[in-house]
C-alpha cells in the first residue's frame, strides 16, 4: 500500500492547554459583555421622563406621575402673586429629566398672594411669641439662642422677616431668643479657722450666699474643767468674731456659683 504523503502531527500538551484556556477566556468575556448589555437595557427600560407639574394642583400632579411609577412630595410652601393658591410653583427634578421608576419628585406649592401681616414679637417670651405667630397661620422655621448680659432669658431679641414686612416669600418666622446664663463652677475653699465676719465677706464677693450659722456642740464632759460653775452660762450666739469650725459644702467640692454655704462656729 502506498503512503499518501500526508502526515498527521499531534500538538504538544502545552500548546493544547493554552488554546483551551484562550477559548475559555473568550467565552467568559463574551458572557460578561452580554450580562452588562442586558443589565443596561433593563435599567434603561425602567427609566421614565419626569412630566411638567408646575401649575397643577396636588391631585392632578399625583395622577400625572402615578402612571409613570413616580411619587410627588410637597416639600415647601411659598407665597406667589403669579401662581394661584394650591398650585405647584416649582419642581425637582426638572421636566424631561430621566429617572427610575419609584423616584420622588419634590415640589413647592403656592400659597397665593401674601395676605398676612408679620407680627412684632420682639421683647416677648418664647411661648407668647409662638402663640402670636401661630394665631396668624404662620410657623416658626428656626430658633437660635444667644446669651445677652442684662437681659432676662427666654426673651425674643430679633425676628426675620421683620414686623409688618410686605415682601414675604414663606409663611415662616425665625427668632433669636436670649439663652439662660451658663452656670459657673468653682472649687469650694476652706473657711475653717477663719472669723465668721471675714468668711462672710469672701462669700459675698465670690457670688455665694451665707446660709445657716449655728454654734458647734459644746465640748464633752471629759474636757470640762473640774471648777465649772454650778450655774451654766447662757448659750453663746454667733458673732463676726466667731471662728468657723466646719462648713457645708466641704472644702474641695465642685460647686456652682450662687449656692448657699452653711457654717458651724465656736
Amino acid at each position: 500500500m502506498k503512503e499518501t504523503g500526508i502526515s498527521t502531527t499531534k500538538l504538544p500538551p502545552m500548546k493544547s492547554a493554552l488554546r483551551f484556556a484562550t477559548l475559555a477566556l473568550i467565552l467568559v468575556i463574551v458572557a460578561m459583555i452580554s450580562a452588562l448589555t442586558a443589565m443596561r437595557f433593563a435599567i434603561h427600560g425602567q427609566e421614565v421622563a419626569v412630566p411638567a407639574l408646575v401649575g397643577l394642583n396636588p391631585a392632578e400632579a399625583d395622577r400625572a406621575v402615578s402612571t409613570l411609577g413616580l411619587q410627588v412630595t410637597i416639600e415647601r410652601q411659598y407665597y406667589s402673586p403669579q401662581i394661584p393658591e394650591g398650585r405647584i410653583m416649582s419642581q425637582l427634578p426638572a421636566p424631561g429629566t430621566k429617572v427610575r421608576r419609584g423616584w420622588e419628585v419634590r415640589v413647592a406649592q403656592s400659597l397665593g398672594p401674601t395676605r398676612v401681616a408679620i407680627p412684632d414679637v420682639t421683647g416677648q417670651s418664647e411661648h407668647a411669641a409662638e402663640l402670636n405667630i401661630r394665631r396668624r397661620g404662620l410657623e416658626i422655621s428656626s430658633m437660635a439662642q444667644v446669651e445677652e448680659p442684662g437681659i432676662p432669658p427666654d426673651q425674643v431679641l430679633a425676628q426675620s422677616p421683620p414686623p409688618k414686612a410686605t415682601q414675604v416669600l414663606a409663611p415662616n418666622i425665625s427668632l433669636l431668643v436670649t439663652a439662660p446664663a451658663q452656670a459657673q463652677f468653682f472649687v469650694m475653699p476652706s473657711f475653717v479657722g477663719q472669723p465668721l465676719g471675714a468668711a462672710s465677706r469672701i462669700l459675698e464677693d465670690s457670688g455665694f450666699k451665707l446660709g445657716n450659722v449655728t454654734m458647734a456642740p459644746p465640748p464633752s464632759i471629759e474636757e470640762v474643767p473640774a471648777a465649772t460653775p454650778t450655774t451654766p452660762p447662757p448659750p453663746a450666739q454667733p458673732s463676726p468674731a466667731s471662728i468657723v469650725a466646719s462648713q457645708t459644702p466641704a472644702a474641695g467640692q465642685k460647686v456652682a456659683s450662687g449656692i448657699t454655704v452653711n457654717f458651724e462656729v465656736h
